[in-house]
């Protein structure tokens, strides 16, 4: 596994254009792209699927863990890590509230439904 750049790690949270499109179950054939919200938090970038882990994309996630996204002008093959914890929630709470705080869709966020579909996003 690899590092974001700073650039990257610039790039994409300064962005509202971010789509993940995990592999579909043969494990070679890239998903559908799905817009998604995106923070980065101590230089790892973190998303969060809206319908909880109920989500198609995130069910490709849990089950492929590496898919491609494009997000502020890059395009990367990245490897997908579910998971959360206490610590963690509250970090990626506090960065979702930065950077969409204007935003009526913010506060399903930041339920227990959707903590529980965060995953870690790392470049390939």
């Amino acid at each position: 596994m690899t590092d974001w750049t700073p650039d990257e790690l610039e790039r994409i949270g300064s962005t509202d254009d971010f789509h993940i499109s995990p592999f579909r179950a043969d494990g070679t054939t890239l998903g559908t792209p799905t817009w998604i919200w995106s923070v980065v938090v101590d230089a790892t970038v973190y998303v969060r699927a809206y319908n909880g882990t109920a989500s198609r994309w995130y069910g490709s996630a849990s089950t492929q863990r590496a898919g491609r996204i494009t997000a502020g002008g890059l395009e990367k093959d990245v490897l997908l890590t579910p998971g959360h914890d206490a610590q963690l929630d509250a970090r990626v709470d506090a960065a979702y509230q930065a950077k969409y705080s204007d935003s009526p869709y913010l506060p399903p966020m930041l339920t227990d439904r959707v903590r529980a579909a965060t995953v870690r996003v790392d470049p390939r």
